[in-house]
């Protein structure tokens, strides 16, 4: 009672223009953990290349090249998803479709970032050993910031159930998703594969909530899949839909197919000074 306050909108219209705030801050916060993700890689990478162990550098030994090149592939993959979302954000002021993509793709992209950013920071730590676990290293902060991705703007649950509020409520935007993907059909068979799975989780409504989250994760990997078929490297193309939509791998990183050009997915992610 009695607090001083001052209108800065328009009377009664406060929950959408906060649901519109929130549109845009989780662009954001999928921006955040894909830099994250940057930023850790190029740390392992750096240190991978001036470290050695038993007479030869880390970045030379076939297992740690394993995990920078499975690192690598995540986070080219992260970075040409919010992106694409970012553009789609600045179009979407004067195109009715790219407006409806947006609705849509913003809540998958921001489940899918802000799950991947903590394993993926904690990965290039332990590249480090124990010299990224200090203090004195840039990576404790990195990885004490990546798990907030995931709270901000809405946990994955609450995520997972506005990506099915936009399908059932919004059909346009998932007519913009597949719009997006259409493209690339036909490119990759394990590309393919993935489209059909998302179209299939998403026409059955009656089992939406309970395999929200797989739906949700779906859409994120068939969405990067498609764009880095299109615009990627056919390197990072090739060893992302091997990995992450046929299955080609385990459950850690560091467990891509062993005949991938490793060295060549290193060498591209590795930062290059002027």
């Amino acid at each position: 009672d009695r607090t001083w306050a001052r209108m800065v909108g328009v009377e009664g219209r406060g929950v959408p223009t906060i649901i519109e705030m929130v549109h845009h801050t989780r662009l954001d916060v999928s921006i955040c953990s894909a830099a994250l993700m940057r930023q850790a890689l190029a740390q392992a990478s750096h240190h991978a290349a001036h470290r050695s162990a038993f007479q030869r550098r880390l970045i030379d030994q076939p297992l740690m090249q394993n995990v920078l090149a499975d690192l690598a592939v995540e986070s080219e993959a992260a970075t040409v998803l919010v992106m694409r979302l970012a553009r789609a954000f600045d179009e979407g002021r004067r195109d009715e479709g790219q407006r409806a993509f947006a609705r849509l793709a913003n809540a998958v992209t921001k489940f899918w970032m802000s799950k991947r950013a903590p394993d993926f920071v904690f990965e290039a730590m332990e590249c480090h050993g124990g010299n990224g676990y200090v203090e004195e290293s840039i990576l404790p902060r990195l990885y004490r910031e990546a798990p907030v991705s995931s709270i901000w703007e809405g946990c994955g649950n609450v995520i997972a159930l506005d990506i099915l509020r936009a399908i059932r409520r919004d059909p346009d935007s998932l007519d913009a998703y597949f719009a997006e993907l259409a493209p690339a059909s036909g490119a990759d068979r394990r590309l393919d594969t993935a489209i059909g799975e998302v179209r299939d989780l998403a026409s059955r409504p009656a089992e939406l909530e309970p395999r929200g989250r797989r739906l949700a994760e779906r859409m994120a990997l068939t969405l990067q899949g498609a764009l880095l078929v299109r615009h990627g490297d056919p390197r990072i193309a090739e060893a992302f839909c091997r990995s992450r939509l046929d299955g080609d791998r385990g459950a850690t990183y560091g467990t891509l197919p062993a005949d991938l050009p490793f060295h060549d997915m290193i060498d591209r992610a590795r930062p290059r000074v002027p």
